[in-house]
């Protein structure tokens, strides 16, 4: 049987968020616990616990929690800076997903006051092939924290 060939790797969803729960922004747990979940509800396959870390820089009030998780389709990123209210979040996989449900997910997570949300298709000329196989879910990984 011959693959069919699809172009366009896939969305890249992502999200500016303003006005956020400052508490929400600065839980490390939290931000743990969406990325190592998130996936899942999405129809995503983890390839790798979350790797979140607290960052403080030159600036104090740009200090916040940072994490990323790596899915077979692509990643998942959250940075906050709480001491501004302000969230950036990233979704980006090769296949698709519901974009209505993260939107409203990541909002409500985070209790914006306002929002961007951009939506864009990635790779317009990447060429996939239509027939493979999904991995399988990877369970209890361990946490992994850096302060």
């Amino acid at each position: 049987m011959k693959e069919k060939v699809k172009y366009g790797f896939g969305p890249h969803l992502m999200f500016d968020l303003y006005g956020c729960n400052k508490e929400k922004l600065s839980d490390m747990d939290l931000i743990f616990d969406t990325l190592d979940k998130f996936p899942t509800r999405m129809g995503m396959n983890k390839i790798m616990p979350p790797y979140v870390f607290k960052y403080t820089g030159s600036v104090p009030e740009d200090w916040g929690i940072s994490g990323v998780v790596l899915i077979a389709e692509s990643h998942i990123t959250i940075h906050t800076f709480p001491d501004k209210d302000h969230a950036f979040i990233d979704i980006f996989s090769c296949k698709d997903f519901n974009t209505d449900f993260a939107t409203s997910y990541m909002i409500n997570l985070f209790e914006a006051k306002e929002h961007e949300v951009s939506l864009s298709a990635r790779g317009a000329e990447f060429k996939k092939t239509t027939k493979h196989t999904e991995p399988k879910p990877v369970e209890d990984l361990p946490r992994i924290y850096t302060h």
